[in-house]
């Protein structure tokens, strides 16, 4: 921090630098000067002494401008200035969007942002608990706002996040389930037309929802029986499809299509073009392989709502998570023997380590057996 003692009509000042402080007007960081008037004695030796005391005070963080800024305020900066420009994902941008409308704003909103404390935060975290949701849900929560806390320490806002003092509650990792073959089978009698069509790439592929409902004709490998993950499905926005990298780099990849699934989708892809002659001009033509009459993607909610959880029921199966059919996937693959290393390829785990993390339960114990065949290989008896 720099500063310097000056001679005034008045009197000797002393001038020094604060943490620049952001100009909304002009959307950049500019220098932040603070003047004080030295008190009696008024002379430059206090005036030195003054400013020696401020600096070493700066540089240890106990000096600090307060500013009145709001939380809701900080929030539209925030969102302007980070979330919205540093390529988070569309879905969990309006995750974040919903959280602060619903939850976070009503609650801390009118709050300035110098004045929220630990204590603030604790209070909205059990609140939430207490109303019935969930312990995930108020994680993300928490979570959200210590990030935005970290930034506003970063950017000279406030002097210490209070969120850091705020532990995330405790959530218990929800089991994963996943059909067996019969029911499997039972769930795919159950839909017709392209939901038959879409199940069966599901529980064959491992294939994410967001994946199935951007999969697109150009993909489809049909000489090397492959389909090419290329994008994902976030949401629809205002009418138009809202699309975006898949999950992860690993995700990026390709996935091996059975015979059955080649031979569905090619029977799938001539009544699409009967949907398409039929809706002319109207057909808007994105090149799914899943579409609605006029060639626009269907809602991700909706497709669970209205297609998955009637399949469900109407086939007399418990309800099971959308993603539920990637880990029937991963269960089926491993019960038929398929090798570790295969099933990761298949569900494009980033690394074995993950596939083993997941489903290392399903894979069958074979430590007797193995120690067994050292005695017959070593030629020893028990």
């Amino acid at each position: 921090m720099r500063g310097s003692v000056k001679k005034r009509p008045s009197g000797w000042s002393i001038v020094y630098d604060l943490p620049k402080k952001w100009d909304e007007k002009r959307q950049v960081f500019v220098r932040n000067q603070k003047w004080e008037r030295v008190p009696p004695p008024n002379n430059r030796k206090h005036a030195e002494k003054l400013l020696a005391e401020r600096l070493s005070r700066l540089n240890r963080g106990d000096i600090f401008e307060p500013t009145k800024m709001l939380l809701e305020e900080y929030k539209n900066l925030w969102m302007e200035r980070y979330a919205e420009v540093e390529g988070i994902a569309v879905s969990t941008l309006s995750q974040y969007e919903y959280l602060f409308r619903v939850h976070i704003i009503p609650a801390l909103g009118q709050m300035e942002l110098m004045k929220i404390g630990s204590e603030d935060l604790q209070m909205f975290k059990a609140s939430k608990l207490k109303k019935g949701l969930s312990p995930q849900t108020v994680k993300h929560m928490t979570r959200l706002i210590r990030q935005m806390l970290t930034h506003a320490v970063d950017w000279g806002y406030i002097q210490k996040n209070p969120a850091l003092r705020v532990k995330h509650p405790s959530v218990i990792r929800r089991e994963m389930d996943a059909f067996s073959p019969q029911e499997t089978s039972q769930m795919l009698q159950s839909v017709s037309g392209q939901w038959y069509s879409l199940l069966l790439l599901a529980v064959t592929t491992g294939l994410r929802r967001g994946e199935l409902l951007s999969a697109k004709w150009t993909n489809v490998d049909w000489e090397g029986g492959r389909y090419i993950v290329k994008e994902t499905l976030h949401d629809c926005k205002d009418g138009l499809p809202v699309f975006g990298a898949p999950k992860t780099r690993a995700s990026n990849a390709s996935v091996d299509l059975t015979p059955a699934c080649i031979s569905v989708l090619k029977q799938h892809r001539m009544s699409q073009a009967k949907d398409r002659l039929a809706a002319g001009q109207d057909y808007q033509d994105y090149d799914l392989i899943f579409a609605t009459a006029i060639g626009t993607p269907f809602s991700p909610s909706n497709v669970v709502r209205r297609v998955f959880h009637p399949a469900l029921k109407r086939a007399g199966l418990r309800r099971i998570r959308f993603h539920d059919l990637r880990h029937t996937c991963a269960s089926l693959l491993i019960a038929q023997g398929e090798n570790p290393k295969y099933v990761q390829r298949q569900l494009r785990h980033a690394s074995i380590q993950i596939t083993f993390d997941c489903y290392g339960h399903l894979f069958p114990e074979v430590g007797q057996e193995a120690v067994r065949r050292l005695d017959v290989a070593l030629k020893l008896e028990a």
